[in-house]
């Protein structure tokens, strides 16, 4: 395993990095103006993402591009640095059309769309003339095992209609929101196994039946684009819109859901990074009975223990996007739950350590410190809580102790008395 960056890698990120800094960061302040308005920044995105596009920084985490598709070819080893770039600023994913939910809608739409609608919706996608949302997560029962949703997807003849109620999805209020993809109970028979009750189905944001309730807060902060919750009250829509096979929802899901988790930690480790700057920076300025913060040894303590933290992650995460080079989403799910965990909770830690050193202008808007602790606080739940990742991790380990049974090892440092 070699974790240097290629060196195409480390041009694009060179690039990257002068597009941010001389690009989109100098159109932070008027992005954050118009969305505390209430108003979705489009005349700030918009003309970032031609810019990009036209600059080659475009699409740049889906390995599986087509040769007549825009965009480049990176593995998820080479993405990890460019998307660890983009995270320093919240909303700039968008600009290089990576953005969550659309990269992992790409994502299966690329894996299990027929033509038709590789044509209707994923094209648009990829060119960032659409936006997209992914409804999964319901407010009735506990997500996490998504075999419990009971969102129907019933068919009636040439038609599929979908009844239920979803929440937190994102994207839902963006002005470019062209559909949704749906996950509900398609396999009414009781007696069917778990896995194969399920399907994904593409719903338009028009359809006559939606409608947006709310958009819900993440820890009192409303995001522009909307983390929602949604209705489907008999929404009509095509059999054509099913994706995929009937009843394979739950594989389809799965299919989304590792490339979109690693992507969110790849980035968290650009904002904790963030963090850390502005930490450091701070506890240079601020003074206190005479010294400067970062004459203390506490705060000496934190800012240590936040670069030594990062650089750990940082290396569990390229582990995992090597071994989904190497060996395959699959191969590489307990790698991805971890660093899922570690990244959650490093972000609110190092963020936390980040605003202790601010004081209480770190609970301001005035620093994006605010902000990036609550999305760290959202990660530990979204994609999977802690818990259902931490079960992964460990079943894995109880696995290889049953494959091992007793060994030599074990037999030589747990001593039985004798009798």
């Amino acid at each position: 395993m070699d974790f240097a960056y290629s060196p195409h890698a480390e041009a694009l990120r060179q690039k990257l990095q002068v597009f941010m800094e001389t690009q989109v960061l100098p159109q932070n302040r008027r992005w954050t103006e118009l969305a505390e308005s209430g108003v979705y920044p489009v005349e700030v995105i918009e003309p970032l993402k031609a810019r990009a596009r036209a600059e080659g920084l475009w699409n740049l985490f889906l390995p599986g591009l087509r040769e007549d598709e825009p965009g480049t070819r990176l593995s998820n080893l080479d993405y990890a640095p460019l998307a660890e770039t983009m995270g320093r600023l919240p909303w700039a994913a968008e600009v290089f059309n990576c953005n969550a939910p659309d990269t992992g809608n790409m994502e299966i739409l690329h894996l299990f769309a027929t033509p038709d609608q590789r044509k209707q919706w994923l094209h648009p996608l990829l060119t960032g003339e659409i936006r997209s949302v992914v409804s999964i997560t319901e407010p009735d029962v506990a997500s996490s095992d998504p075999t419990n949703l009971q969102t129907e997807i019933r068919r009636d003849g040439n038609d599929f209609i979908i009844n239920g109620r979803k929440w937190f999805n994102t994207g839902a209020l963006h002005p470019k929101a062209a559909f949704l993809l749906v996950m509900g109970v398609s396999n009414a028979d009781p007696d069917a196994p778990r896995h194969h009750r399920h399907s994904f189905i593409i719903v338009p944001m028009d359809a006559p039946g939606f409608r947006v309730v709310r958009n819900t807060p993440i820890m009192n902060h409303y995001a522009i684009e909307g983390h929602c919750e949604v209705i489907f009250d008999n929404v009509r829509v095509p059999a054509a819109n099913l994706l995929g096979e009937e009843h394979a929802g739950f594989a389809i899901a799965q299919a989304r859901l590792g490339p979109g988790r690693i992507h969110h930690c790849m980035r968290t480790i650009g904002q904790c990074e963030l963090a850390l700057e502005l930490m450091s920076e701070r506890a240079l300025q601020r003074r206190v009975f005479g010294r400067a913060l970062a004459e203390f040894a506490n705060n000496q303590d934190e800012i240590a223990l936040s670069r030594i933290e990062i650089d750990q992650a940082r290396l569990l995460c390229l582990r995992a996007a090597w071994r989904m080079d190497v060996e395959g989403n699959q191969a590489a799910r307990v790698d991805v739950s971890a660093i899922k965990i570690v990244a959650a909770r490093l972000q609110t830690r190092v963020v936390d350590r980040a605003m202790q050193i601010f004081g209480a202008m770190g609970l301001t808007n005035d620093t994006p410190l605010a902000y990036l602790w609550t999305w760290g606080r959202a990660l530990r739940l979204l994609d999977g809580p802690d818990e259902v990742h931490l079960r992964v991790v460990s079943r894995e380990e109880v696995a290889k102790a049953k494959a091992r049974g007793n060994t030599p090892w074990s037999s030589q440092y747990v001593f039985t008395p004798e009798r």
